[in-house]
């Protein structure tokens, strides 16, 4: 089977989760194959889950280093994720059979194959529906996300399904501003995995050529978990025109 993959994608959080959603509704139409790709949020944006009603007023001036704070929302569910020093995967598809926890479970296999090759074990989380009074995201973990063996939540992951195709995106937390998680939450969140990265680390900072590594290695993971082939394929400047688009008809 082939799924196509699109190179690691910088841009503004409202372009991301339109590019999503567009992927998504190109899928089910069949005009595209399944779809991997890795993003970075620029600037620094909060994202919040589909359902998400309320969050404190004080985001709305957020800035950080004099640059204001975007707020976006999600076509997933889930709590409000701060995009600072993390990394977003998302995976377009359909054949994902079963309940929402299965099939989260199913596509969230590569993630932990992937950096299990790098010396991280992951697990699943088991917070019930608590969660949900939690406005921060990573203040807690659910069956769907995946945990340190200290318990740290690594990866927050969210779902959206529309006749059998799966939108799943989710944030790996690697260097977040400590500082700055504390004032946005009013609480503690934990330091990423740059203090336990250290054969990495030794020869490489925290940075780009660490994050392509890190891709590298969860393409290979994916490939060989969904027994897949993946054929690099950047965003036509057609398909740059009809997000953009997409994102100013469709996205607040």
């Amino acid at each position: 089977m082939f799924w196509r993959l699109i190179p690691l994608l910088t841009t503004t959080g409202k372009l991301q989760m339109a590019i999503d959603e567009w992927l998504l509704q190109q899928h089910l139409r069949g005009n595209i194959p399944p779809t991997l790709r890795f993003y970075i949020w620029q600037p620094v944006a909060i994202s919040l889950g589909y359902h998400q009603k309320s969050y404190p007023e004080y985001w709305q001036n957020l800035t950080r280093q004099g640059t204001p704070i975007d707020i976006v929302r999600r076509p997933t569910g889930g709590r409000a994720v701060l995009h600072q020093g993390d990394l977003t995967y998302s995976v377009i598809s359909s054949g994902f059979s079963g309940s929402p926890i299965e099939s989260y479970r199913a596509i969230c296999e590569f993630l932990i194959w992937g950096w299990r090759s790098l010396g991280i074990d992951l697990a699943y989380g088991s917070t019930g529906r608590g969660y949900i009074k939690n406005p921060n995201c990573f203040g807690t973990s659910t069956g769907a996300d995946l945990v340190l063996p200290d318990g740290r939540k690594f990866i927050g992951s969210a779902q959206l399904r529309k006749k059998g195709a799966i939108l799943q995106h989710g944030s790996m937390m690697l260097e977040p501003d400590i500082e700055f998680f504390r004032y946005v939450f009013n609480s503690e969140v934990f330091s990423g995995v740059s203090d336990i990265f250290t054969s990495f680390l030794s020869t490489n900072d925290m940075g780009e050529s660490l994050i392509n590594k890190i891709i590298e290695v969860l393409i290979i993971a994916a490939s060989e978990c969904f027994k897949i082939q993946l054929i690099t394929e950047p965003l036509s400047d057609k398909e740059w025109l009809e997000i953009h688009n997409f994102a100013n008809t469709n996205l607040c």
